[in-house]
């Protein structure tokens, strides 16, 4: 067994006392592959979990995915070269039910679905975690970019070290009592650190790039996937200006979100934006750029990780920061009660489209900690 001084990567400490078993989720990736191998070499008893979930591995073959035919012979492999068992779960029904049909329930509704989120919430940290624990696990790690901190309240869900890499957005609804399971032992390190140990423990993943976009979505098409998933439910509808005008068809609602501008077909002498998808009356409605700004986003199924109760935290208007898109950074707004869940934002945002994420952070400087979040049900205009 190689010596993990010898490859100057770090000895994790994973909360639990040496020996103990460690069940590892194993995507095939690199970031998951390293996360088992430090384990094992920093003396816990590791055991390597691969799901396969959709397609058999055969449907599917994009670079770039995740969970597929080569990705779990990847895993495989490396379970081997560092001398632990290695396990393939047939999750196929889970997923498909769990999240291929929630996104095109999503699409068809109208709005725009974060499948990856659904993925950690309802498959690798449901169904996956609560196997973890039949096998014996004590703790359960994964290639995540997010880090775990015990705080005085217990652990706390904090950004990772490489902001670039950063998955917090997609873990938002990581619950209090999963979080005591968890662990995220690569937050702490930048990516090139984590390629170069799989590079000197000679890992066949070291190089493999990652992945991207959507496993389940070959080369981004996801109206294809929709009209896969249901056929004949996508129906053409008209394209209505917000003042009523109506400015041409389209062929159905799955191929646009909020804040698209390009493909849309029709023309004034401004640009024209998506400014809301109503699937019941079967319409796009477009309108200036401005028509894109909002002040309070609605939410439903809100996490809380946060003290105490957060449903009073809203109530008596605590300041966070918050992410209504990925790529965004946090911005300043105020958690309010708006007949559930909402957030104030401080200064107005675009293209916030219903089936996101709106994710809350602590409303310090460097908004480290994950307060929860929540899905986006809806916006509109701040109540005076």
């Amino acid at each position: 067994m190689t010596d993990i001084s010898a490859i100057n990567a770090p000895r994790i400490d994973l909360g639990v006392p040496e020996g103990a078993r460690v069940i590892v989720a194993m995507s095939g990736g690199v970031d998951s592959s390293v996360t088992a191998a430090l384990a094992k070499l920093s003396g816990y008893d590791v055991v390597g979990v691969t799901l396969q979930l959709y397609d058999h591995g055969v449907a599917i073959q994009k670079k770039g995915a995740c969970c597929a035919g080569q990705d779990i012979q990847d895993a495989r492999r490396v379970a081997e070269a560092m001398g632990f068992p290695h396990y393939v779960l047939d999750y196929e029904s889970r997923f498909t039910d769990a999240v291929m049909n929630d996104f095109a329930e999503t699409y068809l509704a109208g709005a725009t679905p974060i499948p990856c989120v659904r993925c950690n919430e309802q498959v690798k940290f449901k169904d996956l975690l609560e196997t973890a624990r039949d096998l014996g696990g004590v703790a359960m790690a994964t290639g995540h970019y997010i880090r775990r901190v015990e705080g005085p309240g217990g652990p706390e869900l904090r950004r990772a070290y490489d902001a670039s890499k950063d998955q917090s957005y997609f873990l938002f609804s990581t619950t209090k009592e999963q979080l005591d399971f968890l662990r995220f032992p690569l937050g702490d390190m930048p990516k090139e650190e984590v390629r170069r140990i799989a590079g000197e423990l000679g890992l066949v993943v070291a190089d493999k790039p990652d992945s991207q976009d959507i496993c389940f979505v070959p080369e981004g098409k996801y109206a294809a996937v929709v009209e896969r998933l249901r056929p004949g439910a996508a129906e053409p509808g008209e394209i209505v200006h917000m003042d009523g005008t109506v400015m041409g068809r389209h062929p159905g609602v799955i191929h646009y979100t909020v804040g698209q501008r390009r493909g849309l077909g029709v023309a004034t002498g401004d640009p024209l934006y998506v400014v809301r998808l109503d699937a019941a009356k079967k319409q796009i409605v477009v309108g200036p750029r401005e028509a894109l700004l909002v002040g309070r986003v609605r939410l439903r199924e809100v996490t809380w990780l946060g003290d105490g109760d957060g449903a009073a935290a809203a109530r008596r208007g605590e300041k966070v920061a918050v992410k209504v898109r990925s790529t965004r950074p946090p911005a300043s707004a105020t958690l309010t009660w708006d007949d559930g869940w909402a957030v104030d934002l401080a200064e107005p945002e675009e293209g916030v489209a219903p089936g996101q994420a709106c994710v809350f952070y602590s409303p310090d400087e460097a908004h480290d900690r994950v307060l929860g979040g929540g899905w986006i049900a809806g916006t509109g205009r701040v109540s005076s």
